[in-house]
């Protein structure tokens, strides 16, 4: 086997000879919140390196630029560093690609970074490392689990983390081909995050804004709408309880809108409502990394008994999930039939109010949800406060244009994610044999 011959090297061994090209984050007080400017230096964080590795050039913070030159040149990362987590979210990984949004970043305090050699090792190839099991094993090895979880002694784990190096043509060739593979799961991502925005744009224009209103009212065609679309929307106002709504309108509680129910969750003591189960159980921590409000799968799965043992049964597919605690507001919609835990409030959607019209409901009116939660330990809403708040509806005709307008994005996103969940599989059974030379590629 090629991987075989391949000589073992230190990061430290491949690391750039410049000053600090490895380098963990800055401790001190002028890197903290109250530090942070309107503009500067941007400060990376783990925030920044997306759950499925890639970099995430967006949601900075900041610190003044002049602080950053001239105390905190040390922590410069540029384009083609790998950097990582080393407290809080571990076994995060990331590349700065080539065209970032800035030249340069400072690490924040939970960073680290390699700069390589690029006459010994490719940048993408030890990110592909690192993110192997091998990668990730030696990392977790290293980790402290009392307090926060972080890396022990994480600079001299991170200098000596000791990886196979093939020939230069080899690495290369090894990360283009999980590269690319990777490069599409990202291209689905910001489609899917673009659908989204155009679902919610919709939504935002025809129900909270009530622009085609506005535009008859004022005598002009509404923009952008089919004649029988337009003729759906009313050329006036009237008064409610929800302030100005257009005429013939309607102002209902959600819970005489659709049907709201919770979960629950059988004894985990009790082998015969889990082993060999096959209905797909949901909590929220399923909802935590979805990158898209749709729900493809479940980590756990119950059996004839376990659906049993919860009121709400299993939940048909297109029911809109709700996460009523720990946190309050991560919504999806199913895209499979499921049960949930008690952790939720799901919404039986009718042709009344759809499930993606509700979808961006709850979306837009979070703020309301949320300052109905309650307790103290963590906050949470009940089925009881979320029942009552108020929707404002339009004629059915209306609602199923919407309906049919916005299908096809979420229909899309739907195909993106279940592609980006093949190609993912793909990736992963790859990587291991690429990195051990048990597959070779032409370079």
């Amino acid at each position: 086997m090629a991987g075989e011959n391949w000589p073992v090297l230190t990061v430290a061994e491949c690391a750039s000879s410049e000053p600090y090209s490895t380098q963990i984050g800055p401790f001190g007080e002028k890197i903290r919140a109250e530090n942070y400017t309107p503009t500067g230096a941007p400060v990376l964080r783990g925030t920044n390196v997306n759950p499925d590795g890639r970099f995430h050039d967006d949601d900075f913070v900041f610190i003044d630029s002049e602080l950053a030159e001239f105390e905190f040149s040390k922590f410069v990362c540029e384009a083609d560093d790998v950097i990582l987590c080393h407290k809080g979210t571990l076994g995060k990984i990331g590349v700065i690609p080539k065209k970032s949004r800035f030249k340069k970043y400072i690490m924040g305090n939970s960073m680290m970074k390699v700069r390589c050699d690029r006459s010994k090792l490719e940048p993408l190839y030890l990110y592909y490392w690192l993110c192997s099991r091998d990668g990730q094993d030696y990392i977790f090895s290293r980790v402290s689990q009392v307090g926060v979880p972080q890396i022990q002694r994480p600079l001299s784990t991170l200098r000596e983390a000791a990886l196979p190096v093939p020939p230069l043509p080899d690495q290369k060739a090894n990360a283009a081909v999980l590269g690319a593979l990777d490069d599409k799961i990202e291209l689905n991502r910001r489609m899917n995050a673009t659908l989204e925005a155009m679902a919610r744009a919709l939504f935002q224009s025809w129900f909270v804004d009530f622009d085609p209103v506005r535009a008859k009212l004022d005598g002009r065609q509404p923009p952008n709408l089919d004649p029988a679309t337009a003729a759906l929307f009313p050329a006036s106002f009237q008064d409610s309880e929800a302030g100005h709504i257009p005429k013939s309108w309607t102002v209902q509680p959600v819970g005489e809108v659709v049907d709201c129910v919770g979960g629950g969750t059988p004894s985990t003591a009790e082998p015969k409502y889990w082993e060999g189960g096959i209905y797909h159980w949901t909590t929220p921590k399923d909802f935590s990394s979805l990158q898209a409000p749709v729900l493809l799968d479940t980590d756990r799965k119950l059996t004839d008994a376990g659906i049993a043992k919860i009121s709400s049964g299993l939940l048909p597919a297109g029911t809109l999930l709700m996460s009523s605690r720990a946190p309050v507001g991560y919504l999806a919609i199913s895209a499979i039939p499921v049960a949930i835990n008690q952790g939720f409030i799901a919404m039986k959607c009718n042709e009344r109010a759809s499930n993606y019209f509700m979808l961006n409901w709850c979306q837009q009116n979070m703020t309301e949800i949320e300052g109905r939660a309650t307790g103290t330990t963590f906050a949470e809403i009940s089925k009881q406060n979320f029942r009552p708040i108020r929707v404002v509806l339009p004629p059915k005709e209306l609602m199923a244009a919407f309906t049919t307008k916005v299908a096809p994005f979420y229909a899309q996103i739907t195909a993106n994610l279940h592609q980006s969940r093949t190609l993912a599989t793909l990736r992963d059974s790859l990587l291991p044999k690429l990195l051990s030379g048990e597959l070779t590629v032409s370079a």
